[in-house]
């Protein structure tokens, strides 16, 4: 029985006539086993989060402009493609913000929670990993914590480390560090529990991000993996994740 494929788009025009052409040749299922995002990284982003709690896996070609977590874009031959692929299994961040004022937000990422100043005075933060004070403040632009899957994305952008999935590591990435000046960030256990704290909060707001969702005027964000949550992404065979990760770390 072949597979039931659905196929969803991003706006980019090549990505919406790539749909309507997919869609054409192999159909729209209402019930999928499959869903293939057409775009880029963002939008396989915005896939996952859209589709992962029904177990459906996702099969991303790229239409957008990077696309590291995405597969080429060719028509012939993609259910075979799929049947083929290599399945990777990758689990979500769960961040507590809570702000200024106690309001407490709670969001999923896939790829990391990221911490913004949102005024030209930098942010201070302290960070605590499993209840141990780690730096007693952190004056820069901002932080992240990044699961494996985004070590490549903002992650590698602020000049932190790429991370295979079989570590279970996390990235602790300072963004624009001023003090400590030297401090480059950590790599920690995929079971760490990290807390940031913003100091001077009224003085020097602070946003924090995990991945599409945003909360403003925080006073605190509490992150650790969601072990019980995952999503699949399916690569080509002989391309997954793990082939691309060692590939970027020898690219100039």
């Amino acid at each position: 029985m072949s597979l039931k494929l659905a196929f969803v788009a991003s706006e980019r025009p090549e990505a919406l006539a790539a749909c309507a052409s997919l869609r054409a040749r192999y159909g729209q299922a209402d019930s999928p086993d499959v869903v293939v995002a057409l775009g880029g990284d963002g939008w396989l982003l915005e896939t996952v989060h859209a589709y992962f709690r029904d177990g459906l896996p996702i099969f991303g070609m790229n239409r957008g402009s990077v696309g590291f977590l995405l597969n080429h874009y060719e028509e012939d031959g993609l259910i075979e493609r799929i049947e083929n692929a290599e399945r990777t299994l990758i689990s979500p961040l769960h961040m507590r913000a809570t702000t200024g004022d106690g309001e407490v937000h709670e969001a999923l990422a896939f790829n990391e929670v990221s911490l913004l100043r949102q005024t030209h005075q930098s942010a201070k933060l302290r960070i605590l990993i499993d209840g141990t004070e780690r730096l007693e403040e952190l004056i820069c632009d901002g932080a992240m914590l990044a699961t494996p899957a985004g070590s490549t994305a903002y992650n590698l952008s602020a000049h932190g480390p790429i991370i295979p999935l079989t570590a279970q590591a996390l990235a602790l990435t300072p963004i624009s560090a001023f003090r400590p000046r030297r401090w480059r960030g950590a790599i920690l256990p995929h079971t760490a529990e990290v807390r940031f704290e913003v100091l001077e909060f009224d003085k020097r707001p602070v946003a924090a991000s995990a991945d599409t969702f945003e909360v403003r005027h925080i006073r605190s964000v509490e992150v650790s993996e969601a072990p019980d949550l995952s999503a699949t992404i399916l690569f080509d065979a002989g391309n997954g994740y793990d082939e691309r990760v060692m590939a970027e770390q020898f690219t100039s």
